[in-house]
């Protein structure tokens, strides 16, 4: 039995929002967005590596990027990298990895990541993880890390939960999807919902008994590997169960149904890295608000962002609220919150030829 949580690290998107950066065959949690030298990825893994030790990570991902997480996490063995034969959303990828630590060691506590995170105080991090995984040793309950809000934000979830000032895991009592901005307004106002980050903790077996209750046919998919694990039978064991399940998110198909659900709150700079605009926000600016990666001069141009891979010179004039942004074969010039549009830019582009995406 290992004394600290296993890590679970999700990292099979496509990233579309960081399109045309983020392709197919290198989607952004491969890439050092953040311009630090190290990856998305390597960034996770730098971080919980203060938690636990490389042999308690399971990368989960698209099987075609195996290599990729090779590659970028060499500290890993290549059990530890749980290929995906489908995209079936986050309840299957963390399915799978529950299950598989579980066949280690049925008593284990699991840490569940999004790959795409900024955390910029570390150390306040850290302390809500000692906290989260404390409280997920109790049988049966599910940790959920929500983020004290500091703006009605529209493009994260939200979680209500019941105060109590004794407890640090507060009973969860609703979530909301992404709102609109006078109810994300009534929210903040309120002072009992935080941003939901995406981030779990529990023991394998209490989210395999949830599972079994909420959704029973993706738990049986995934019952019965505890001595295929492992083995050469595992990838023909996942690929049937892959075909068997349903495409869903673990908060809608999970989250939101059980009883089981707490919340410790943190407040460690806390950002998820989605799309543009996003990292438009964190990235230093000019005077015009504008974030320029590029060699370029801008003449009447605002709260922009500007990211070119070429040598040449870039002259924008009147421009605000835009991204400009040209990699390799792709020059993408859109609204810079415009991140509900992503999907039919690259599903336009795929029209014209798989190389643009």
């Amino acid at each position: 039995m290992q004394d600290k949580p296993y890590i679970v690290i999700m990292a099979g998107g496509v990233g579309s929002r960081f399109w045309p950066s983020s392709r197919n065959t290198k989607p952004k949690q491969f890439l050092d967005i953040l311009g630090t030298g190290r990856t998305l990825l390597q960034m996770t893994f730098d971080r919980f590596s203060e938690v636990a030790s490389p042999d308690q990570f399971l990368v989960v991902t698209h099987f075609s990027y195996t290599d990729l997480v090779k590659e970028q996490l060499p500290e890993l063995a290549e059990h530890q990298i749980l290929a995906e034969p489908l995209r079936r959303n986050t309840a299957a990828c963390i399915a799978y990895a529950a299950f598989r630590i579980q066949a280690i060691d049925p008593n284990a506590v699991m840490i569940v990541t999004p790959v795409d995170h900024l955390i910029l105080q570390e150390n306040k991090f850290l302390q809500a993880i000692h906290h989260a995984v404390a409280s997920a040793a109790e049988d049966g309950k599910l940790i959920t890390l929500g983020i004290k809000p500091n703006q009605p934000a529209t493009g994260y979830g939200y979680i209500q939960y019941h105060e109590n000032d004794q407890k640090i895991a507060l009973k969860v009592k609703t979530f909301t999807e992404k709102p609109s901005l006078k109810l994300a307004k009534t929210f903040l106002d309120s002072g009992d919902f935080v941003w939901n980050s995406g981030m779990f903790v529990w023991k394998a077996k209490s989210f395999i008994d949830q599972l079994h209750i909420h959704l029973p046919d993706m738990a049986d998919a995934f019952e019965g590997g505890q001595q295929i694990f492992g083995t050469s039978a595992e990838k023909e064991f996942i690929n049937r169960a892959y075909s068997l399940v349903k495409n869903i998110s673990i908060d809608y198909g999970l989250m939101e149904k059980s009883d089981q659900v707490y919340v410790i709150l943190g407040d460690f700079g806390w950002s998820d890295l989605g799309s543009w605009h996003s990292l438009h926000d964190l990235r230093s600016k000019d005077e015009h608000n504008n974030v320029v990666e590029a060699n370029a001069v801008l003449f009447e141009t605002q709260n922009s962002y500007i990211k070119t891979d070429s040598d040449k010179l870039v002259v924008i004039q009147g421009l605000e609220n835009y991204l400009v942004n040209e990699s390799d074969n792709v020059l993408l010039i859109c609204k810079l919150d415009a991140e509900e549009k992503f999907r039919d830019f690259v599903a336009t582009a795929k029209k014209k030829s798989e190389d643009y995406i």
